[in-house]
């Protein structure tokens, strides 16, 4: 393929992801996110997938079949029973704007500058072998795909190698992409974004190679495995082995290494906890990344096989990758594959280096440099030299992994390479995973561990990859040190039976443990590191709130603070901070007390720039403070344990006045209702009262006045007078019925009553009035006896005037009432029963529906309005409900309506004993 194709086609991907991180960025700076998503932030953590996982898991997999697995099963494991560990780590890290590992483990012990440098030493030297594997992946990936020859190193001078220059392009990709501008923030979206379009490209890449070798090559998974199966040496590949055999320890020093690593290396601390947006999102990543994982491995062996069974050699097995579309002729499939490899690749340089970079400015030349290139002269602004630095170190980084890779490049596969940064970061494991949970960790048992575990780490593992490279006596791996057998690196103590990896794992881990943990009980940490142990081990709840304990006395001045702000973030970051500071005060910046909160809080502004240890040197360049004992510390916490327990109880009595004044609230809005309703019941009754009285009056006046009235009409207006009597004793009845029932003084007669009985003595009764209408009355009812706790009278009262209803509003001649009782179960599944009363009658309109149980409220036209006084259906409801049942209304308007009501059913009577 053509070099030029390959180098547009690499330069135009590069240029869509600094696009997208250019655009994340732009919406960053308008605080609309993009990177506020759990799949983005699931994505951003398959940067864990390098050309490690491109090219070596293949390579791997085709000498030691699944053996490939556990480096994707630690992770696994990791993430499904370990994401409390992640949050925990990422609560930490926003309360205290913690922006590196080397950061985390130094503030937690104390915000030790010297412990700081440390694991920023241990992560250059651990991790430069993996830059050095991601250049040999691009380098070898590249030349495979552009003259089909996978060249070896060290012929060419460096000044003449390609890869020397590759290195240069990532160091100046890498600073364009991160480090171009100065941000005071911890944060990159831009990054963030780019990573999980990455994360998208390489996966897709690699499973449309899969899907493409396995079908199109062969015959599907199945065709692959049976001709594998026919050759003795790759048979083999397909078991673990047999169960005598089998290297259970390497297995498990394998999976427990990536499960670390997955937590430790610098980038995925990067994009797991210091580029986390929310910590709700790790639940989501917690299945979502192991399912990535599971994806980009599907194909794995099944590359691995056809490649073996396609060439017949495993020598370029980490290619296969790119050979098997490259000897079948998918040109396009191979271009998408190279991109995806250098996608795996560049992705990391990419976040590894920034952070890396950014600890060593923070926690080695910038400390260095405060202390000996600005000795005593005037205070100058930091973002300029801060930039250079880590620019700088971008560069030596590239430069360093390419040096590895000159030396040892050859000399170890891309797994191998991997593996020994992998175990350089996992000394990380004891100090920052004690530090979360025990609060007797000290500072030196932390810095005597990673002191031990990395001198045995370089002695078992490091030193021999560079004997086997040839740049160290080979004796030294077979001999020992000075020829002392015991003191062979691989066989360290005469243990043998291991392999080199897990061999230096257990040694370098066992040395690393025993130091923390016995230098830890021996010595009393001091009062810096017990505050900050109280901070970490209890951050879910010593943080989040304005009563969380300070640990810090002295004296400081707000101009000194605000100094040392525009100092690191600059001028008009500082005055915004402060602005914000003051609003959340509720006083103007220039009454910010200078007190321990706000000299705690710049501090924490700082770090988010450039470390716990250097801001607290910066603040105490600045203020006056003064040492506090371990007593001190505790007298603060207990103070602050006052404090919340305070504020704790106001919270609660506030809480309970504002529960008491709603309660009064809604008390008075009750009385006032009640109010409204009695004047409204008092005007109801005095008019439904006054038209009865009226024509009785009226009637009455008019016999008086006319003595001769014909004696037809006499009786007629005498007629009208007793109608209007009853008409007017009724409402009275019902009047004080209902004031009754609801003031609770009305009588009740409720025992077992027999509902179909009750329903039939209302049908006998209401037959007269249905039959003057000239309607026809419908009983369904179930047989037998149907018992219910009710009063009959009154229930019978109810379903009297549901047909006295359906009676008046039904066709004459043609009306039809129907009548339904059954059992049903109501929402909570508890046994009840339903009576139902149907007409045919015009129905109810849907905007009277809502108010029709409201008292002297009636149905129909107000020009046709059939007489009634208002108050059956609101006294039917009150009676329904005081034997704990509902009253309700089913109508579509044209079609007639549905009274009904629901009662209890009284639970069945225990069987009785034999």
């Amino acid at each position: 393929m053509s070099p030029a194709l390959v180098i547009a086609a690499a330069f135009a991907y590069l240029g869509v992801l600094f696009g997208v991180a250019h655009w994340a960025d732009g919406r960053a700076r308008q605080r609309r996110s993009a990177i506020g998503s759990p799949w983005v932030y699931a994505l951003s953590m398959a940067v864990y997938c390098t050309a490690w996982t491109y090219f070596g898991s293949v390579g791997r997999a085709a000498s030691g079949g699944l053996w490939f697995l556990p480096i994707y099963l630690g992770p696994t494991l990791a993430m499904v029973l370990g994401w409390a560990v992640l949050r925990r780590m990422v609560r930490i890290a926003r309360t205290y704007r913690v922006t590196t590992i080397a950061d985390f483990i130094a503030s937690r012990y104390g915000k030790s500058p010297a412990l700081a440098g440390l694991v920023t030493l241990i992560t250059v030297v651990g991790i430069v072998p993996y830059i050095a594997l991601q250049l040999k992946g691009i380098a070898v990936a590249y030349a495979v795909v552009t003259d089909g020859v996978a060249h070896g190193i060290g012929a060419p001078p460096w000044w003449r190698e390609s890869t020397f220059y590759l290195a240069l392009g990532l160091a100046a990709f890498t600073i364009a992409f991160g480090v171009r501008h100065w941000d005071s923030t911890e944060r990159h979206e831009g990054m963030v974004a780019a990573i999980a379009l990455e994360s998208l490209v390489k996966l897709v890449a690699f499973l449309a190679v899969g899907v493409y070798v396995t079908w199109g090559l062969f015959d599907g998974w199945g065709d692959i495995v049976a001709r594998a199966r026919q050759v003795p040496e790759l048979a083999r590949l397909l078991t673990l082995g047999d169960a005598g055999t089998f290297a259970w320890s390497s297995w498990l020093a394998l999976t427990v290494l990536a499960g670390l690593s997955v937590l430790l290396l610098p980038r995925q601390f990067q994009v797991m906890v210091v580029e986390a947006v929310d910590e709700r999102h790790i639940r989501r990543a917690a299945w979502v990344f192991p399912l990535y994982l599971w994806l980009i491995n599907l194909f794995v062996l099944p590359i691995a096989l056809a490649g073996l069974l396609w060439f017949g050699s495993a020598s370029e097995a980490e290619i296969f990758v790119l050979r098997l579309p490259q000897a079948a002729g998918a040109e396009a499939l191979l271009l998408l594959a190279f991109i995806g490899g250098l996608s795996a690749a560049t992705g990391m340089v990419i976040v590894e280096t920034i952070a890396v970079a950014t600890m060593v400015c923070n926690d080695l030349v910038l400390p260095w440099w405060l202390r000996h290139a600005v000795r005593g002269r005037a205070p100058v602004d930091l973002t300029r030299p801060i930039l250079r630095i880590r620019r700088g170190a971008i560069l030596v980084l590239l430069l360093l992994g390419y040096g590895y890779y000159r030396v040892a490049g050859d000399a170890y596969a891309l797994v191998s390479i991997g593996l020994i940064s992998f175990a350089a970061v996992a000394q990380f494991a004891p100090a920052l995973l004690g530090g979360m949970y025990w609060k007797g960790a000290c500072r030196d048992g932390a810095m005597a561990g990673l002191l031990g575990g990395f001198v045995v780490w370089a002695y078992t593992l490091m030193l021999p990859s560079l004997a086997k490279s040839g740049w160290l006596p080979a004796t030294f791996v077979t001999e020992g040190l000075l020829g002392v057998d015991w003191l062979r690196p691989e066989a360290l103590l005469g243990l043998q039976g291991f392999d080199p990896l897990t061999h230096a794992l257990f040694w370098s881990l066992l040395v690393n443990v025993g130091l923390y943990v016995g230098v830890s009980l021996a010595r009393r940490p001091e009062a810096v590191e017990t505050s900050q142990a109280l901070l970490f081990v209890d951050v879910f709840e010593r943080t989040g709130g304005e009563d969380c304990p300070v640990f810090w006395r002295g004296e400081a001045s707000l101009p000194a603070l605000e100094a040392v702000l525009a100092r690191v973030l600059g001028a008009e970051r500082a005055r915004e901070l402060l602005d914000e500071q003051a609003r959340a005060r509720g006083v103007p910046v220039a009454a910010l007390p200078a007190d321990a909160a706000l000299v705690h809080w710049v501090e924490t502004q700082l770090a988010g720039a450039v470390g716990s240890a250097t801001a607290r040197r910066l603040v105490a360049s600045v203020v006056e403070e003064q040492p506090l004992r371990v007593e001190d510390v505790l007298g603060i916490l207990r103070e602050t344990g006052r404090l919340r327990a305070l504020s704790r109880a106001l919270e609660e009595k506030s809480r309970s006045l504002e529960r008491a004044t709603a309660e009064l609230r809604a008390a008075n809005e009750r009385l006032q209702e009640l109010d409204r309703l009695k004047d409204d019941f008092m005007s109801s009754v005095t008019h439904e009262l006054r038209t009865p009285l009226t024509s009785i009056r009226t009637l009455s006046e008019i016999m008086r006045d006319d003595p001769g009235m014909d004696v037809a009409q006499r009786e007629q207006f005498l007629g009208i007078v007793v109608a209007e009597t009853e008409r007017l004793t009724r409402l009275v009845n019902q009047v004080l019925d209902l004031a009754k029932i609801e003031s609770g003084h009305a009588v009740w007669d409720v025992a077992d009553v027999d509902l179909v009985a009750v329903v039939q003595r209302a049908a006998q009764a209401a037959e007269p009035l249905l039959r003057d209408r000239g309607a026809r009355l419908a009983l369904e009812l179930p047989p037998g006896l149907l018992p219910v706790r009710a009063d009959a009278d009154r229930l019978q009262q109810v379903l009297m005037n549901l047909l006295s209803n359906a009676a008046k509003f039904v066709s004459a001649e043609t009306g039809q009432v129907r009548v339904r009782v059954f059992p049903t179960l109501a929402g909570d599944g508890t046994p009840q029963v339903t009576v139902e009363v149907h007409d045919n009658g015009p129905g109810v309109p849907a905007a009277e529906q809502a108010v029709i149980f409201e008292k002297f409220r009636q149905g129909g036209d107000a020009l046709d309005r059939p007489a009634g006084t208002g108050l059956g259906l609101p006294i039917s409801r009150r009676i329904v409900e005081h034997l704990g049942g509902r009253l309700w209304l089913r109508s579509t308007p044209g079609e007639g309506a549905c009274f009904g009501f629901d009662l209890p059913l009284p639970p069945p009577a225990p069987r009785a004993g034999p």
